[in-house]
């Protein structure tokens, strides 16, 4: 949905943090209208407030062990709907025309999978004719509605997603997800403490780091991006300088180890000397499928005396369903639960394609002592199941090891860009 447009258009996401307290709800109002003063039209993605989302599915959780997931949807909409609205009476204060809108008001339209639904179409009629009329459009992020009418969420981080959608629906001059960080870093900066912020970041690369525990950008909404070529500009909500630009391979320099993410509350689940005759990946499978469960990783090793062994790794917030699920759906055959591990993973184009990188990240926890539960590859990324006391140690000796901490690495100085 092309629009035609006077001015520069810029879609800007907020996160809850950058929303947690009326005072913060007004620093943003502050920033986007001075957004809007210099000239450019402004979309204004919303997620809720602060933890409103956790708190809303804590008390549903009171009410029912088990509740509906649809009624869980119409619930935790509530959450963006507070944001949008509170949001767009501070930017009216200010002086300036705003208007808001629900998911379905904005035309989001998803499939009919709630709790994880996905987007299918925008449109934004009504968001186009109210940028035409010169005001400032507020949007609940996280939410659509189905073709049959019912509203649906996106899942966890789907304002992200919202954005990014809503950017190339409209031909965006700019998308900036703001956050309470300053970018992407080559690690978690709370885990160590000499990462450094990446200028830039490719599409391929920053969805494995999305889907391996970095928590600055949703996954799917880097699918989107990619799909549809969305520049998008992570940056901080409470400072002014430049984050992350997340482009395609050929706007980004090049490097054999982009950074390492990690996931301290994954959930190994282990199922010990099957009978392979019983199909039980086959059942495994369907019963995670059919809880909406996402598996990031799978592997089968033989067993004794021709059995076989199966394990697979979920993040920490599949875990309780994935569990549920089984025990649900895989009642014949007993498994073991692992939540004392971690999952840390190197992500860079050199995992595939520079000799020796996966001898020294080895070779690093070799000297550490640590003996992986498992390694697996896959395209860009080299992904470790090790002892969850030990992760944090291997994180910063990787993250030396491999140079990521340096202000500039070889690579950059060969193409000149720092």
């Amino acid at each position: 949905m092309a629009s035609e447009k006077r001015n520069p258009l810029t879609v800007m996401k907020f996160g809850g943090t950058s929303l947690a307290t009326s005072e913060r709800i007004g620093e943003v109002a502050r920033r986007v209208v001075a957004k809007r003063a210099a000239g450019n039209d402004v979309i204004v993605v919303v997620s809720a407030m602060g933890n409103t989302t956790d708190d809303l599915f804590r008390l549903a959780r009171t009410i029912s062990p088990s509740p509906p997931k649809r009624e869980i949807d119409m619930l935790l909409t509530a959450g963006e709907r507070i944001s949008m609205a509170l949001l767009s009476m501070a930017i009216n204060e200010l002086g300036f025309d705003s208007i808001s809108f629900t998911g379905s008001q904005s035309g989001i339209v998803t499939d009919t999978s709630h709790t994880r639904a996905r987007i299918l179409d925008v449109r934004a009629f009504r968001v186009k004719d109210e940028l035409e009329k010169g005001r400032i459009v507020i949007v609940a992020g996280f939410q659509g509605v189905s073709p049959a009418k019912e509203v649906t969420t996106l899942g966890r981080g789907g304002s992200d997603t919202t954005c990014v959608a809503l950017a190339s629906a409209f031909n965006a001059d700019a998308c900036e997800i703001y956050t309470d960080v300053d970018g992407v870093y080559t690690a978690d900066p709370n885990t160590v403490a000499r990462a450094r912020k990446l200028g830039g970041i490719s599409y391929d690369e920053m969805l494995e780091m999305a889907i391996c525990g970095a928590r600055v950008l949703h996954a799917r909404s880097v699918e989107v991006a990619r799909r549809f070529g969305v520049r998008v500009h992570v940056r901080s909500t409470f400072k002014k300088e430049m984050g992350t630009i997340v482009t395609s391979n050929a706007e980004v320099e090049k490097a054999d180890i982009r950074g390492i993410a990690h996931d301290l509350d994954a959930v190994l689940i282990s199922f010990r000397d099957v009978d392979a005759s019983e199909g039980i990946t086959a059942k495994v499978l369907e019963a995670l499928e059919g809880s909406d469960v996402n598996l990031r990783l799978v592997y089968a090793y033989p067993g004794a005396d021709g059995t076989e062994n199966l394990s697979f790794l979920v993040s920490g917030e599949d875990g309780e369903s994935a569990v549920t699920a089984l025990g649900e759906n895989v009642t014949d055959i007993g498994f073991e639960v692992d939540e004392s591990i971690a999952a840390v993973s190197v992500i860079g184009y050199g995992i595939c394609s520079a000799p020796g990188v996966t001898r020294r990240i080895l070779g690093s926890l070799r000297e550490l002592g640590i003996s992986p539960k498992a390694v697996s590859t896959s395209g860009i990324t080299l992904t470790i199941i090790m002892d969850g006391e030990r992760a944090t140690e291997a994180i910063n000796k990787l993250h030396a090891d491999l140079g990521l901490g340096e202000s500039i690495r070889s690579e950059e100085r060969q193409s000149g860009r720092a």
